[in-house]
């Protein structure tokens, strides 16, 4: 199989990629959670994909990717988060907009031109490219990341840095922009102050720059923390 995938295979092997990253189990449920499409159509997408020779499907039903999937899932990844890279650094399109913008791009670009553009931006920027602007690694980078939790398996009471917006998150421009407008972006310190009210709604406090944030648990759940050097 040489050809490349469809943007639709392109799309699903990109969120199979980055569940497995973190580790997470890949169910159809929780991809027509992710792909906001109905069980059905998963379904019918993920035979077309074990057919191919993109996916294995395991006996309790999970989705595992083939040496040919994986591959073309990391090429979709690097390509989405090195257009987030150009759209947000060269471009200077607002933080909570360069994923909408590289998911309408990113599907035209090659591999070649992928190449040329981690180039120009090894080369514009010291810092190397390891991570897209919201802070995910990109495929082959996860070590120099370095290793990282969701807010909400975390303690309360301590001070970590706030590594990566997940990827989840990034699907809604909304959340970015509420992220943005709060100054909870990749490199921010923030206390974890605990559940509000203590008895437990699903809203978490946190401290970030002397401000009181209180956000929702599916938003908490996005953000991944390090403990600070």
């Amino acid at each position: 199989m040489s050809e490349r995938p469809s943007p639709t295979i392109e799309d699903y092997l990109g969120v199979i990629y980055t569940l497995l990253r973190d580790s997470q189990p890949v169910y159809g449920r929780r991809l027509a959670e992710w792909m906001e499409v109905s069980p059905p159509t998963v379904t019918a997408t993920l035979q077309r994909m074990v057919r191919d020779g993109w996916v294995l499907m395991g006996q309790d039903k999970t989705v595992r990717l083939t040496e040919e999937g994986s591959v073309a899932a990391a090429s979709v990844v690097r390509r989405h988060m090195l257009t987030e890279l150009l759209l947000a650094r060269v471009l200077n399109v607002p933080w909570s907009e360069v994923h909408g913008e590289a998911d309408r791009l990113e599907h035209g670009l090659s591999s070649e031109t992928a190449s040329r553009v981690a180039e120009l931006l090894d080369g514009a920027f010291a810092d190397g490219t390891v991570a897209c602007p919201h802070g995910n690694p990109l495929p082959g980078q996860e070590a120099r990341v370095g290793a990282s939790r969701p807010l909400t398996e975390v303690s309360p009471g301590r001070e970590y840095v706030l590594l990566r917006i997940h990827e989840e998150a990034e699907r809604d421009s909304a959340t970015l922009a509420l992220l943005e407008a709060q100054h909870l972006l990749p490199g921010a310190r923030l206390t974890v102050l605990g559940l509000e009210p203590p008895s437990g709604s699903g809203l978490i406090a946190v401290l970030v720059g002397g401000e009181r944030v209180v956000l929702e648990g599916a938003v908490a759940r996005c953000l991944w923390l390090q403990d600070p050097e």
